[in-house]
């Protein structure tokens, strides 16, 4: 978690005023991956790693905006219509501010330093913190009060619209309204959600960052985006009331096996498999029947492995060195894919050997060395008060 008091004194060198300090979280999601953009279900917690905004009005329309981590200023405009959409960091920042004021919210000018800890392309969802952290900052200054969900569609369509990732909701939600020491099982169509403790008697929460970097920009994510409606339009010729795969269970799929294409057929049997998965994930979890969610973080990865094609050897090795773990219960990929981290259940008392034996061994395959962390929950966007 990044600390306030820093990014605060960064701020009053660069611009000389005392600042308010707003944060958002990054996530990890314990299962339900490739699910949110077809209406289904996922069950991500809000953690300890954030990106913290040192934010105060000005008396323009200007946007001076500076990110500490890549050492660079950015100013826009808003009285200058500018429709940014190169994916690097401003167009993150500009579009949530664009969105806003496009949605008739009176947006001035602000003077920002932006100071992140959540590792970029690590599947942690770094983008999400930012534009959280951002849309809070805008609309604590100019008064505005939005709910957590509405905070969060505006930053999933700036993200769609500024950076060019179709993403779903799952980021963005988790990121405003986490709760602290909850999961969030988020019915990614009704935008309802239940919140589930995530914490066993005797296990514990392991990230292990590959240091294999990926891009949700990418040609892959959205193809597998176009994918899924490509299945969907399938489906709905035989079963009119199909309007995402959501809606569809496996008996229907396989009911149109001959009409589909391979490749689409796999990829509407993970997103099918892993609503039904993240359910009974949800229901293991509530009940403390560590075990059972183990079982079903393994098979997930699996299916994201074989049917939906976005994992690395980095995280398959990862998973399968969590596997033959005794302490371990579970294992899986977190985040679009591609890279990043896994997410591993573990016995209390086990952590050290596992991260010592997981790391050894990836030292040994890949020749370097991934980086291990606790996972610890944290609650949503929010303005730090001192």
């Amino acid at each position: 978690m990044v600390n306030a008091d820093v990014v605060r004194s960064i701020f009053e060198r660069r611009y000389g005023l005392n600042p308010r300090i707003f944060r958002a979280p990054g996530r990890v999601n314990l299962i339900g991956e490739h699910t949110d953009y077809n209406d289904g279900f996922v069950l991500p917690v809000a953690i300890d790693r954030d990106t913290a905004v040192a934010a105060r009005s000005r008396d323009d329309n200007m946007i001076r905006v500076f990110s500490q981590n890549v050492d660079e200023e950015c100013i826009f405009d808003l009285a200058v219509s500018r429709y940014s959409s190169t994916g690097s960091w401003p167009s993150y920042v500009e579009g949530v501010a664009r969105i806003l004021l496009d949605r008739g919210y009176a947006i001035g000018g602000a003077d920002l330093v932006i100071y992140s800890d959540v590792p970029e392309g690590a599947g942690l969802s770094s983008s999400a913190a930012l534009e959280l952290s951002v849309a809070t900052a805008l609309i604590t200054l100019n008064g505005v009060e939005l709910a957590p969900k509405e905070v969060a569609l505006i930053s999933q369509q700036a993200e769609h619209e500024y950076a060019g990732t179709k993403s779903g909701i799952m980021d963005q939600y988790i990121s405003a309204a986490g709760q602290v020491d909850h999961a969030m099982l988020i019915d990614c169509r009704s935008l309802s959600f239940e919140l589930i403790s995530i914490h066993g008697a005797d296990t514990v929460w392991i990230a292990m960052d590959t240091k294999v970097k990926h891009n949700l920009a990418s040609s892959e994510y959205n193809e597998r985006r176009r994918q899924c409606e490509e299945a969907v339009s399938v489906l709905v010729g035989r079963y009119p009331g199909i309007k995402a795969l959501r809606d569809a269970d496996l008996v229907q799929l396989e009911g149109v096996h001959e009409l589909m294409d391979p490749v689409i057929f796999r990829r509407a049997r993970h997103v099918i498999s892993e609503n039904d998965r993240t359910l009974r994930a949800a229901n293991a979890l509530s009940d403390g029947r560590m075990e059972a969610m183990g079982e079903l973080m393994f098979a997930s990865h699996d299916s994201l492995r074989d049917d939906y094609e976005v994992t690395s050897s980095e995280l398959d090795h990862m998973v399968e060195a969590a596997r033959v773990f005794q302490g371990c219960l579970g294992s899986r990929m977190t985040g679009g894919g591609f890279g990043g981290c896994t997410i591993s259940l573990v016995r209390k008392g086990a952590e050290e050997e596992f991260v010592r034996t997981l790391t050894d061994s990836y030292e040994r395959k890949f020749g370097f060395v991934p980086v291990p962390f606790l996972i610890h929950s944290a609650r949503g966007a929010h303005e730090v008060m001192t």
